[in-house]
């Protein structure tokens, strides 16, 4: 077998090169997994192959971890744990940064932690960002509202 190519043996396996150890041949043979929803349909063995039975969903083995799905509550709870983790860094960092900063913006002086200065501009940075993309989406939407109304007509 060449560098980079896959050929199955009989029972789906890949064949080794001599000199290597065979596979315990006495395990049971791996069902061919259904393809994933979404990421085509690509077979996991040779294309050129006729397959004659039909594609079932492999049953977990002992000892496999189960698929397991992605749900809402499992992304907000990560989300939740993220910010948690950003916030502790964010208070450490204000905590590190208590010299006083004179700040001198449009008339206006004052003296504030330095900590605290950066994080204000930082999050008028984002509101910014926010409203220049919202903005955009809002833009978009409004141009697409058109176009289907006017394949309407």
């Amino acid at each position: 077998m060449s560098a980079g190519q896959y050929t199955p043996g009989p029972d789906r396996r890949p064949e080794t090169e001599p000199g290597t150890t065979q596979p315990d041949s006495t395990a049971a043979p791996a069902a061919p997994a259904a393809p994933a929803a979404g990421r085509g349909n690509a077979p996991s063995y040779r294309a050129d192959t006729p397959d004659t039975a039909a594609p079932t969903a492999a049953a977990p083995r002992a000892g496999a971890a189960p698929d397991r799905k992605v749900t809402r509550a499992g992304v907000i709870w990560a989300a939740v744990v993220a910010a948690l983790v950003l916030l502790i860094l964010l208070i450490i960092f204000i905590l590190q940064n208590q010299d006083q900063a004179l700040v001198r913006f449009l008339g206006f002086e004052g003296s504030v932690p330095l900590g605290m200065a950066l994080f204000i501009a930082a999050v008028t940075g984002g509101v910014l960002v926010a409203v220049a993309g919202g903005a955009r989406i809002l833009q978009l939407r409004m141009n697409v509202h058109r176009d289907r109304a006017r394949q309407r007509r």
